[in-house]
C-alpha cells in the first residue's frame, strides 16, 4: 500500500566518494521507515530494504507473473495443491498445500511452518495492529504436516488463491514477546527493539547497523540457502530531500539511487540530457496511484458534488504535461490503464472549472466572499490538503492544486510533514480534509483494503485497515467480495468496471497520476530489473553487480 518523498538538508552532501569495489554497493533512497515489522503499516522504504532480508511466499516477477520465492511450487487446482471444498456451514472454501524451500533465519534456525503459523496468528488478533488483517481473517485452518508442508483452509473461493503474499515472523524470537502482550507488540517487536539481531532475516542480506534518519547498513546473510549475492555489502543512505540526493549522486557518495523511491521524475528528465554517457535511463510505467484522500467525516466534503467540483478544478493533464512531459498518464481510478481489470466505461472528468461552480453552487455553496465560497450557515469552504515533505515536484503539484481550488472558491491550506509523521497521521485518520500520496499495488489486485467499509482503521481495531478516507457503500462492497470470488477472468472484469464506475461517481478519492518510476543506474551496476508494481527491484537483489 505506499508514502513517499522528503526532507534533508543539502550539508548532508559529502564530496569523499566511496570506493567503486565489486563487493559493495551504496545506495540513496528518500525515507526511513516508521518500524521494521513487515506486518505493521506499508511504507514502501521499508518495503524495499527488508525485500533484501527476506522473502514474501509469492511474489509477482518483473514480467507480472507469480511465482514462488518461499515455497518450492505455486499451488494450483490443476497441480492438486489447491481445491474447493464444502465448508461445514454449506459455503464453498478452498484448500492450498503449501512446501517450503529449505531456508534459514540467520542465527541458523530453520524457517518452518510454525513461524507461517505465528504470522498468521499475529495477523488474525485484533489488537495486533497489523496493516490489513482481512487476509489472515480468512485463513479458517491451519494445518503444518510437518516443518515444511502445511495446508491453509480458506473461507472462500477466489481468483488469487495461490497469491500468499505473506511475510514471515520469526516464531522463536518474536512468538514471546507476542505472547507476552499482543497490544504492545508493535511497540515491543524486535525488529524494532534489537534491529540487528541475525534471527530477523532469511534473505540473502542482513540488517548489521541502523543510524536513524542516516543509514541501514546490511550484510550477506551467512545462513541464506539461495543464490549468493555479488556484494558483501550495501549501504543505504537516507537523504530525504530529492535535490540533495541528486547531488550525492553526482558526487560519487552513492553509487546508486533506488528507481522506486528516490529522484523524481522531472529531476531524471533533466539529469538525463546531462549525463546519459554515465548511466542507463529506464522509465518504468508502474502500478503506482498517485492521488488525494478526502476525509469524509469533515461535513463540508460529505457531499459528491463538492468532491466532483474539486477534481474537475484541477488540470491534472496540464500539470503532468508541464512537469512530466506527459509521461504520467491522468488517473480516472484506482485500477491502471496497464491492469486487464482497467475498465474504459467508468466516467472520467476533464478540467471543466465551469462545471465545477455549479456543482459547488448546487451543493449550497453559492455565496462567495472574499474569493472563498461558504454555506447558508457562513461556513467557509476551506480544507488543508497535507503531504509530505521534501520531494519540490510533490509540494509544487499541492501549490498548483491550491491555486486552481481558488478559482472556483474553494481555500485550500497546504501542510507538509516529515513522512513518518505524515504516514503515522494516516493510520489513525488524522488528516483534517485532504491527504496526497501514493499507493503501489499489484497485478490485477482488487482494492479491498482501500475501498471496503470494514477496512476503515479504529481504535477498535488498533488501526488495522487502509480505508483511509471512511468510505462506506454497500454497493461498492458487494462489488468488491463479487470480484474476488469470480473466477472466470472476463466476468470478473465485468464486476471490476462496476467498481470502477462506483468509484467515479462517489470520488471517495480524487485520482490524480498513475507514476512512472524512473531508474537512473550506473552502466557498471548490472541485474536492476524494475517491475513496476507492489513487489520491487529490490526482491532481487543477490542478482545485482558491478562491472567494471
Amino acid at each position: 500500500m505506499i508514502r513517499r518523498f522528503f526532507l534533508v538538508a543539502l550539508a548532508l552532501v559529502g564530496f569523499a566518494g566511496p570506493a567503486l569495489a565489486k563487493d559493495e554497493l551504496v545506495v540513496g533512497m528518500t525515507q526511513t521507515p516508521g518500524t521494521w515489522n513487515p506486518l505493521i503499516s506499508s511504507m514502501l522504504a521499508k518495503s524495499l530494504i527488508s525485500n533484501m532480508t527476506s522473502r514474501p511466499i509469492t511474489a509477482y516477477d518483473p514480467r507480472s507473473r507469480l511465482v514462488c520465492l518461499v515455497c518450492t511450487e505455486l499451488p494450483t487446482i490443476e497441480n492438486g495443491k489447491a481445491r474447493v471444498i464444502d465448508l461445514p456451514d454449506g459455503k464453498k472454501g478452498m484448500e492450498v498445500d503449501v512446501e517450503l524451500r529449505d531456508m534459514r533465519w540467520g542465527d541458523g534456525v530453520p524457517v518452518t511452518a510454525k513461524d507461517v503459523a505465528f504470522t498468521l496468528e499475529v495477523g488474525r488478533h485484533p489488537l495486533s495492529g497489523v496493516a490489513s488483517a482481512e487476509a489472515y481473517k480468512r485463513i479458517l485452518k491451519f494445518d503444518a504436516r510437518d516443518d515444511r508442508h502445511f495446508t491453509m483452509t480458506i473461507d472462500r473461493v477466489t481468483f488469487d488463491y495461490n497469491s500468499i503474499g505473506l511475510n514471515i515472523l520469526p516464531a522463536h524470537i518474536e512468538k514471546p514477546i507476542f505472547d507476552a502482550d499482543p497490544a504492545e507488540y508493535r511497540n515491543k517487536t524486535a525488529y524494532d527493539t534489537d534491529s540487528t539481531n541475525p534471527g530477523l532475516a532469511f534473505g540473502p542480506f542482513r540488517i548489521v547497523e541502523i543510524v536513524p534518519g542516516s543509514r541501514i547498513t546490511l550484510e550477506q546473510n551467512a545462513s541464506w540457502t539461495g543464490e549468493k549475492p555479488h556484494f558483501k555489502r550495501i549501504t543505504v543512505k537516507i537523504i530525504e530531500n530529492t535535490a540533495a540526493l541528486e547531488a550525492n549522486l553526482l558526487s560519487g557518495n552513492v553509487d546508486y539511487v533506488l528507481g522506486e523511491l528516490g529522484l523524481s521524475l522531472d529531476q531524471v528528465l533533466a539529469f538525463e540530457k546531462r549525463h546519459k554517457d554515465k548511466y542507463d535511463f529506464i522509465y518504468k510505467p508502474a502500478l503506482i496511484y498517485e492521488h488525494i484522500d478526502v476525509m469524509l467525516d469533515n461535513k463540508l466534503l460529505q457531499d459528491r458534488r463538492v468532491r466532483q467540483a474539486m477534481l474537475m478544478a484541477i488540470d491534472r493533464k496540464a500539470i503532468s504535461d508541464k512537469l512530466f512531459e506527459g509521461k504520467q498518464p491522468v488517473a480516472n481510478g484506482p485500477i491502471s490503464p496497464l491492469d486487464p481489470m482497467y475498465s474504459t466505461e467508468a466516467r472520467h472528468y476533464a478540467y471543466d472549472p465551469a462545471t465545477a461552480r455549479k456543482l459547488l453552487d448546487a451543493a449550497g455553496f453559492a455565496t462567495i466572499r472574499n474569493g472563498v465560497r461558504q454555506d447558508a450557515g457562513g461556513e467557509r469552504l476551506s480544507v488543508e490538503i497535507t503531504t509530505t515533505a521534501g520531494n519540490r515536484v510533490r509540494e509544487l503539484v499541492a501549490q498548483v492544486i491550491q491555486s486552481q481550488m481558488r478559482q472556483v472558491g474553494i481555500d485550500v491550506r497546504i501542510k507538509a510533514e516529515p513522512p513518518r509523521v505524515f504516514s503515522a497521521g494516516l493510520n489513525r485518520r488524522q488528516f483534517s480534509g485532504l491527504a496526497m500520496y501514493a499507493w503501489v499495488q499489484q497485478p490485477q489486485g482488487v482494492p479491498r483494503s482501500l475501498l471496503f467499509s470494514t477496512e476503515i482503521p479504529t481504535a477498535e481495531n488498533a488501526w488495522s485497515g487502509q480505508n483511509y478516507p471512511g468510505y462506506r457503500n454497500k454497493a461498492m462492497d458487494e462489488a468488491l467480495d463479487a470480484a474476488e470470488r469470480e473466477l472466470d477472468e472476463t466476468k470478473r472484469k465485468a464486476i471490476f468496471a462496476t467498481i470502477q464506475s462506483i468509484h467515479a461517481e462517489d470520488l471517495p478519492v480524487l485520482p490524480l497520476f498513475f507514476r512512472v518510476d524512473p531508474f537512473v543506474i550506473p552502466k557498471p551496476l548490472k541485474g536492476v530489473v524494475p517491475t513496476g508494481h507492489l513487489n520491487s527491484s529490490t526482491l532481487w537483489v543477490e542478482q545485482w553487480r558491478w562491472e567494471n
